[in-house]
C-alpha cells in the first residue's frame, strides 16, 4: 500500500505495540516502531527513514509525548498524516493537538486506527500533497 514509504507507530505499551503492528501489515503497511516519544523523534530526525504517516499515543511516560512527537513530525513534513491515541487525554486534543489530525481514544478495535490512518493518507495522496 505504501511501497518503500512507512508508517511510524509509537506507544509505550509493548502488546498495543504488537497488536497494531500486525494488524497494520496485514492491512498491506510498512510499519517501523518506537516505544517511546523520545526513540520516535531520533526516528524521525534520521533521514533513512522514509514515513508517510504517524500513530502515536499520547501519554507515554518520562518520554516526549505524543503531542510533541507529532509536531516534531509536522515540523519535519508539514502533510504527514498523524493519528493519535489516547486512553485519557483526549479533552486536549482541540488544544494541542496538530491540525488535520485524528484522535482514537482508547480501548479501539485496530480497524478504527487503520481506517483512521488510511483515511488520512488516501486526504494527502487526493490533495496531490504526497
Amino acid at each position: 500500500m505504501t511501497d518503500s514509504l512507512a508508517l511510524l507507530l509509537v506507544d509505550d505499551e509493548i502488546l498495543i505495540t504488537d497488536m497494531l503492528h500486525d494488524a497494520l501489515a496485514d492491512a498491506g503497511f510498512n510499519v517501523v516502531t518506537a516505544n517511546d516519544g523520545d526513540w520516535a523523534i531520533a526516528m524521525l530526525d534520521d533521514p533513512s527513514q522514509k514515513l508517510c504517516g504517524l500513530i502515536t499515543d499520547i501519554n507515554m511516560g518520562r518520554s516526549a509525548n505524543g503531542w510533541a512527537v507529532a509536531r516534531h513530525a509536522r515540523e519535519r513534513n508539514p502533510d504527514l498524516p498523524v493519528v493519535y491515541m489516547t486512553g485519557g487525554a483526549g479533552a486536549e486534543w482541540t488544544t494541542h493537538g496538530v491540525p488535520l489530525s485524528v484522535l482514537v481514544p482508547k480501548p479501539f478495535a485496530t480497524v478504527q486506527v487503520i481506517t483512521a490512518i488510511a483515511n488520512l493518507l488516501n486526504k494527502t495522496t487526493a490533495d496531490g500533497t504526497e
